[in-house]
């Protein structure tokens, strides 16, 4: 029977209950082996005069200790451009920034030699904030830019304009493994690597730079990550750095992993932004021109900030049709750590924006905020173009927007809230609906690509790798599902094995929500390869001249474990029997199988083109409710309706949409990331950082899914569901807005992001008190 649109288990459901689930820790040592720490930076900016290692290195249990002069290669490293140091040569750009690399006999050996190296600093005063950074001039590569229209002429002429500058805190990725790495040193120069990473193509470029080998010489595996959302997607090179160095310095396997501590304190987060804007409306609400001005922190390297910027500029415009737009950005440089990619990436940055702007759009004119929202939905020609130039094709967006309004009761329930912040003197409640659609692909184009390697074994087995690697989001299940059906076997017979780029080489990380549709579609090319084979074969098995069933690899079928010719089902052959018969009459069961996006193209001078192969679409509505003396604010019903095509496994497609939106509701609400004037993180364990846990999960939380025929282009029909989810949690942060708004006498509150139980409070007190604005969140204007 086939597999698709079956809930099976995540393939290391079992393993992650039981504890049998190997994650890089769990690996036993080998003799000998190494335990790896380093030394940070002792302040955010300065120069090293002196890096004195004599103490450590003399210190009971410490084999090695490495600094920049130590590195047999490159020292600089980084996915778009080469600015960042493995370790500091002279510049320290941020606190805590690795100088040092300790090797020893145990951890605690490692550990307490940190305290012995002494480093010392001529310092400087650092860049800790966007604002700092804009008024010393300091950014990071290039400003980027779309535009379509005259956006001047269109404010000047329009009724009416709203201003302001909306603010976001960046966010913690939070994954339960750090970042963790084992090298093995072999011969002739050889490396193999085992990695928590989302890129182990890019570990492997990068480790080969460093060590001074060819690629060809380094191997990075991954067998499974404890979390990753974009965490690891680049940034955890650098351990996997300081293991490999070590390994070939001693000739022993050396082993990493920060302790929680560590790893917030250096690794990059979501990118904070300042967005500055003005937009101009008519007397319905129809928006006629935006003008966005984003400014992230890109940290004190590039690292992917101009990836993150680049999707924040194309997603500005969320759901809504903008006429008129000029958007543009630039990153600020600080001396912090470089910000890196997050579920979402940059995504959310500017669906957030846009929401505060349909919310005050709303209040302005006194209006329901989803009146405004459905109006400037995309719809169809002339009003489904974007403004980089993309046709919004195949969607349901204005479909789902009035399905959940009706199925989630929004208006009886909006006007129950307004009656109840009427009569309450202790607390608020607020009610919103958000849309969202989010581009799926890479929008850098040679990153569209995927390849799988398929083996059929002669007992009906199978084996596949490709270049994705399991954070836990379900890719290796959904893979197996896709194989198993393309061979008409059970999934059982499917087995996933270890990524590994000597299996699979040049492949891309897994990222952009796109994973299944690059190395599922690459896999079920090898699938449909070894088939024509298979086909071949079992066309002189199959055929029986005597009924006038003449060979015909067209009319062979796979299907319940078996092959058999749909002209005469009743003759098959078991897939066991069959391919143990194949293999000795000499088929290659084998293929490596590929596939590289159609269509995505876009060009970044003219700021036009065709990013993505498709759009995930969907809705959402929260209710929530304020206590007025405290500002904690409990999510008391969510619900979610989403196009996410031909689900491949609808309970982990469920489990994705749950997750990625209870994520994004801990980033508009509860996440703050605070920092002293040193640019010391002072929120960086589970005591200080506020992640959603079970209690804040909504008593009702309704999810579905909505029908899509239009939607054709992807491998099964199938929608990508990793990151969009995660922008319908915008929704909370709405519902709270509006909450605040209806109390508002002054205009619409700006209200930053995350709008956590002080930031409420403060701006609970700022209307009391005649303001219409949170401390710092910036102001807007009629």
């Amino acid at each position: 029977m086939p597999t698709f649109g079956k809930p099976i288990p995540h393939d290391s459901a079992t393993g992650h209950v039981t504890g049998s689930a190997l994650f890089i820790d769990d690996c036993p040592p080998m003799s000998g082996e190494l335990f790896v720490d380093f030394v940070g930076a002792p302040c955010a900016s300065g120069v090293i005069k002196r890096i004195d290692v004599s103490k450590a290195l003399s210190a009971p249990g410490v084999a090695a200790v490495l600094t920049h002069e130590d590195i047999p290669g490159r020292n600089l490293w980084g996915p778009i451009f080469h600015d960042e140091p493995i370790l500091v040569a002279d510049r320290i750009s941020y606190l805590h920034q690795p100088v040092a690399i300790i090797a020893a006999e145990s951890r605690e050996a490692a550990r307490a030699a940190r305290s012995l190296v002494t480093i010392e600093v001529d310092e400087d005063k650092p860049i800790l904030t966007i604002d700092e950074a804009i008024e010393r001039e300091s950014f990071l590569a290039s400003p980027l830019k779309i535009e379509r229209g005259d956006v001047e002429s269109a404010l000047a002429s329009a009724p009416h304009t709203l201003s302001g500058v909306f603010r976001n805190k960046g966010q913690e990725q939070f994954y339960l493994e750090s970042q963790a790495a084992i090298a093995y040193p072999g011969e002739d120069g050889q490396v193999r690597v085992v990695s928590s990473t989302q890129n182990p193509t890019e570990t492997q470029i990068v480790l080969a730079e460093v060590l001074g080998v060819p690629m060809s010489r380094v191997v990075c595996e991954c067998k499974r990550m404890g979390g990753g959302f974009g965490g690891k997607e680049t940034q955890s090179v650098p351990a996997a750095c300081f293991a490999a160095l070590v390994a070939m310095r001693t000739g022993r396997s050396a082993r990493v992993v920060y302790t929680k501590d560590d790893d917030m304190h250096i690794t990059g987060k979501r990118h904070a932004y300042r967005t500055g804007y003005r937009v101009g409306f008519d007397e319905d609400g129809r928006v006629l021109a935006v003008d966005f001005d984003f400014v992230s922190d890109g940290g004190a390297f590039c690292d992917l900030s101009t990836s993150v910027l680049e999707r924040t500029l194309l997603h500005s415009d969320n759901a809504y049709y903008l006429p008129t737009a000029r958007l543009r950005g630039w990153i600020a440089r600080t001396n912090t750590p470089p910000n890196t990619a997050f579920r979402g990436f940059g995504g959310p940055q500017a669906i957030i924006a846009i929401e505060a702007i349909m919310s005050d759009i709303a209040h302005a004119l006194g209006r329901d905020p989803a009146d405004i929202r459905r109006i400037n939905l995309y719809g169809e020609a002339p009003r489904n173009v974007t403004p980089y130039g993309q046709i919004v094709r195949d969607h349901v967006i204005v479909e789902t927007a009035d399905r959940i309004r009706q199925t989630s009761n929004y208006d009886t329930r909006r006007r129950a809230a307004m009656d109840f912040n009427a009569r309450s003197k202790t607390h608020l409640k607020g009610v919103a609906m958000t849309p969202v659609k989010f581009g799926i692909s890479f929008t850098t184009r040679f990153l569209n690509q995927g390849n799988a390697l398929v083996n059929v074994y002669e007992d009906g087995s199978v084996q596949v790798s490709t270049g994705g690697t399991e954070m836990g989001q379900g890719l290796n299940v959904k893979i197996r599902q896709i194989v198993a059906d393309e061979f008409g076997i059970a999934v059982e017979r499917v087995q996933m094995m270890t990524t590994s780029t000597e299996k699979n080489a040049n492949t891309s990380p897994t990222a952009a929500s796109a994973s299944t549709d690059l190395n599922g579609t690459a896999a079920a090319n090898a699938c449909e390869e070894i088939k024509a084979r298979m086909a071949q074969f079992a066309a002189t098995l199959l055929a029986a001249p005597q009924r006038g069933l003449t060979a015909e690899p067209a009319a062979i079928r796979f299907a319940d474990d078996h092959v058999h010719d749909e002209r005469d089902p009743s003759q098959r052959i078991a897939f066991t029997k069959f391919c143990h018969a194949a293999r000795r009459a000499r088929v290659d069961l084998g293929a490596r199988g590929f596939y590289a996006t159609p269509g995505v193209d876009f060009n970044r001078q003219t700021g036009q083109g065709s990013p993505f192969l498709y759009y995930t679409t969907g809705a959402a509505v929260a209710e929530v409710t304020i206590d007025r003396f405290t500002g904690a604010t409990v999510v008391d019903r969510i619900d979610v309706l989403m196009d996410i095509g031909r689900s491949i496994n609808p309970g982990v497609d469920r489990g994705q949409i749950i997750g990625g939106f209870v994520q994004g509701m801990g980033w508009c609400t509860t996440e703050d990331l605070c920092y002293d004037a040193r640019g010391e993180l002072l929120s960086h364990s589970p005591t200080t950082y506020k992640i959603p846990d079970i209690t804040d999960i909504p008593a009702v939380f309704n999810v579905d899914t909505i029908g899509n025929p239009r939607h054709v282009v992807n491998i099964r029909r199938s929608k990508a569901v990793g990151e969009p989810p995660l922008m319908l949690g915008i929704c909370v942060w709405a519902a709270v807005k509006e909450a605040l708004n209806a109390q508002s006498k002054n205009g619409p509150v700006a209200l930053p992001a995350p709008a956590t139980g002080e930031v409420v409070l403060m701006t609970l007190a700022g209307i009391r008190n005649g303001l219409c604005h949170a401390a710092g969140a910036g102001s807007v204007g009629v």
